[in-house]
């Protein structure tokens, strides 16, 4: 029997007309607010291993081979919990995972923190980065599902803007507490603070409301109705018609995909094509943005650039994290993401070079800020971009999906590139560059335009 999409219900129309014609006001700010410090807690413990990882291996705890474990197992980890907990967002709701995800991580950081060898230390970061994964994947859904289209990109935006000033933070921690040892090393008191973000998970429990949309497509109606009209009564907003009977008669919910169907339903027209290329840009991508991001210290180190220095050289590189994605506040909803993903690309694999050839300390810091400053536009808005290209029953399980074969290519990259530093930093750039190259190309020639299309929209 040929397959067809399923049918969108009158009260997920409803639900998804009446969220885009919300203000955008208060509920909108808190929400973002609460959504983005729990991002916070995510990329700092995402980040910190970076600078960590010159530390530990110039105190002898970590070999550099056990370092690529290290950085491999995180990534193993959150390849894992994307593909997983992905799935059970689209099952247990987008508020549940989130709050779920922020304990995983929070309660396996403070493990490692504890370590009393490589081994341990190891195993930890790869549960912690289950939890990370995860949580990645939650925060792109939860926001793209409650904010209007023309909004998407913005809100996207500025939860990257302060989730990455959590990477300064880090910078400047590792740079005054790794000297130090009081009651334990200087390193171990950072990934402590790192795993701080577990103690506010029962406040966000409270006050974060459900995806009305992922309600109504499990046919709780009376529940997403709720949600929805107190959001216009706290936003002002005029309803131009009136609610379907949701809140008298219980609906039907909507035939629950298994497993099986919902991994099936990712390559059936429209989304096949999409799920290639987010397949294909994923696994790029993120060897361009991690492998800079968790590598910068140590290659610094390998060409000779003593500790201290190193970090004090990648805190001020870190200082301009949060502008990448500041950048794209301003820009995400008025230039096509599709085209600003492809140009950022460009702009990474060509500021890397300079990183990597480059031998004066102001020559490197501005090399290393521009490159960080385009990584961090680059994931603003593709973070947007991909959870725009499912519909609600299966969009975290797409996310999540495609967003795994990131973390799977990050693990792996990281052993390549400690092999790859044998023969020199300027090698590992030279990988870096070719694979964003790719990553423009195939976001260009495959992937369709999203800017200000309904989400219901983009699902046919």
């Amino acid at each position: 029997m040929p397959w067809s999409e399923p049918a969108i219900s009158r009260q997920q129309l409803s639900v998804a007309a009446r969220l885009e014609r919300l203000q955008v006001g208060r509920f909108h700010r808190r929400f973002i607010t609460l959504v983005s410090l729990g991002g916070w807690f995510d990329l700092y413990d995402l980040f910190m291993v970076a600078y960590l990882g010159a530390a530990l291996q110039e105190s002898h705890f970590l070999t550099l081979h056990q370092f690529s474990l290290l950085v491999a197992a995180g990534f193993l980890g959150m390849f894992l919990g994307t593909v997983f907990f992905g799935v059970a967002s689209d099952r247990m709701g987008r508020r549940s995972a989130f709050v779920v995800m922020l304990l995983v991580y929070s309660a396996f950081t403070l493990a490692g923190a504890l370590a009393p060898n490589a081994q341990w230390l190891i195993a930890s970061r790869f549960l912690a980065g289950v939890g990370i994964g995860a949580e990645i994947v939650v925060i792109d859904t939860y926001v793209t599902e409650l904010v209007p289209s023309g909004a998407r990109g913005r809100f996207v935006a500025i939860t990257q803007v302060v989730g990455f000033t959590s990477v300064p933070v880090v910078a400047l921690l590792s740079r005054v507490l790794i000297p130090t040892h009081f009651l334990m090393d200087g390193w171990r008191w950072v990934m402590v603070i790192g795993s701080a973000g577990g103690v506010l998970a029962w406040y966000f429990r409270l006050r974060l409301p459900e995806s009305p949309r992922w309600l109504a497509e499990q046919g709780r109606d009376r529940e997403a109705e709720s949600i929805v009209a107190a959001l216009e009564t706290e936003s002002g907003t005029r309803v131009a018609e009136p609610a379907p009977a949701a809140t008298s008669e219980p609906g039907v919910p909507a035939e629950r995909l298994s497993m099986r169907e919902a991994f099936s339903e990712l390559w059936r027209p429209p989304y096949g094509k999409r799920t290639a290329m987010l397949i294909i840009f994923q696994a790029l991508q993120t060897i361009g943005f991690y492998g800079f991001a968790n590598w910068a210290p140590t290659f610094l180190l390998k060409r000779g650039v003593p500790l201290l220095s190193s970090l004090d050289y990648t805190l001020l590189i870190a200082l301009v994290a949060p502008l990448g994605p500041l950048v794209a506040t301003f820009t995400s909803d008025r230039l096509e993401r599709k085209w600003t993903i492809a140009g950022m690309a460009l702009l990474i694999a060509l500021f890397g070079l300079g990183f990597a050839f480059w031998r004066e300390p102001a020559l490197i810091v501005f090399s290393g800020a521009l490159l960080t400053l385009c990584n961090n536009c680059f994931s603003a808005n593709f973070h947007a971009y991909q959870s725009e290209l499912y519909p609600t029953r299966i969009r975290a399980t797409g996310v999540g999906f495609t967003y795994s074969w990131s973390r799977l290519s990050a693990a792996l990259t990281s052993l390549l590139i400690g092999a790859l530093l044998v023969y020199g930093v300027a090698a590992v750039f030279a990988l870096l560059g070719v694979a964003m190259v790719v990553v423009a190309v195939v976001i260009v020639t495959l992937g369709p335009r999203t800017n200000g299309v309904l989400l219901e929209e983009l699902s046919h």
